[in-house]
């Protein structure tokens, strides 16, 4: 069974999940440790419950979701799994973040980019994939069906929908991804979404004002 940690972090208060199993191996999801501090936390939960992490994984690419790719490279030798679709999203992170006021550790490249369906592996437990873009090009969930949760990015939060104005963005592509791909999971799903609190699916489905 997996259990699931979130950490809030870096100036856009953004959601980093440790998700671990009974083997103690551990994927590390949206890493945004930005400050020492918060780097420390993600460590230090790390080191207490004696877990070893083994994938490094980001829904998407946007500045806020990558903030601790180095920081998780130089401690654990993880390089980063996304969808290749969005590795022009890192690349361009270098060019804006000074203008955001962030001093940005440049995340290493990939060398195995995801695929749009399949799944991942790690200790006892599985992640399907689900592609969803609009809010990025190139966007991907993580769903564990034996758990009944999901790790949502950027594409559903709690009464909202991600953004869909930066670069790459599509609206009606964002709506349309919502309604196939995760409205068709289980009503009870949990989602864990790259900011806010966890909702459902049902809950999102009755009261969601984008979606209604």
């Amino acid at each position: 069974m997996l259990q699931i940690k979130s950490f809030v972090c870096n100036p856009y208060q953004e959601n980093t999940y440790l998700l671990y199993d009974e083997t103690g191996d551990c994927a590390i999801i949206d890493p945004g440790m930005y400050t020492g501090e918060e780097q420390t936390r993600v460590r230090n939960f790390i080191t207490e419950q004696k877990l070893k992490p083994v994938l490094l994984l980001n829904t998407h690419c946007h500045i806020d979701h990558v903030l601790g790719n180095k920081f998780i490279y130089d401690n654990f030798g993880l390089l980063p799994q996304f969808h290749e679709g969005e590795l022009r999203m890192l690349e361009a992170v270098p060019a804006y973040a000074p203008i955001q006021g962030i001093n940005y550790e440049i995340s290493p490249n990939p060398d195995t980019f995801l695929p749009e369906t399949g799944s991942i592996t790690f200790g006892n437990s599985r992640l399907e994939l689900i592609f969803a873009p609009g809010h990025s090009p190139a966007h991907l969930c993580f769903y564990s069906k034996a758990d009944n949760f999901l790790i949502g990015g950027d594409v559903l939060f709690y009464g909202s929908i991600g953004r869909t104005d930066l670069p790459g963005g599509n609206h009606e592509q964002l709506l349309q991804n919502i309604r196939e791909k995760l409205f068709v999971l289980p009503d009870d799903c949990k989602v864990y979404p790259g900011h806010g609190p966890h909702t459902t699916i049902a809950h999102e489905k009755s009261h969601n004002p984008f979606l209604r």
